[in-house]
């Protein structure tokens, strides 16, 4: 996953399941409107919407946030260049994991075989 440089100058994301959308601006150090609109241009950024459109954020969401923040103020991409990375990240990532779910399955099908035939 794409790690940004000044994370360690952000505050601890806490162990909380939903954070509201001022508690992120506050944990990545971004204005509120900055969050909605990054939100419409980021598909990989989906906050949970409850009453009155409320919107409640999940630990992923931080970090996808604090992804956006290191690619656009830090290394200087614009907005089609970050959401280009993000996308080829998450395409990396997605491979990662298909493959491990397919060992795991090739695994559990020969230990299934080795017992049928025993």
């Amino acid at each position: 996953m794409l790690e940004t440089t000044n994370n360690n100058e952000l505050p601890a994301i806490p162990g909380k399941r939903y954070f509201t959308i001022g508690e992120v601006s506050a944990l990545c150090d971004v204005k509120p409107h900055v969050l909605r609109y990054w939100e419409q241009e980021f598909p990989q950024l989906k906050p949970t919407k409850r009453r009155g459109n409320r919107r409640y954020y999940q630990r992923q969401d931080v970090i996808i946030v604090r992804q956006i923040r290191g690619l656009l103020y830090e290394h200087g991409f614009t907005i089609g260049g970050a959401r280009q990375r993000l996308v080829g990240e998450s395409a990396k990532e997605d491979r990662t994991q298909s493959s491990i779910v397919v060992k795991q399955l090739i695994t559990e099908l020969e230990d299934l075989l080795r017992e049928l035939k025993a």
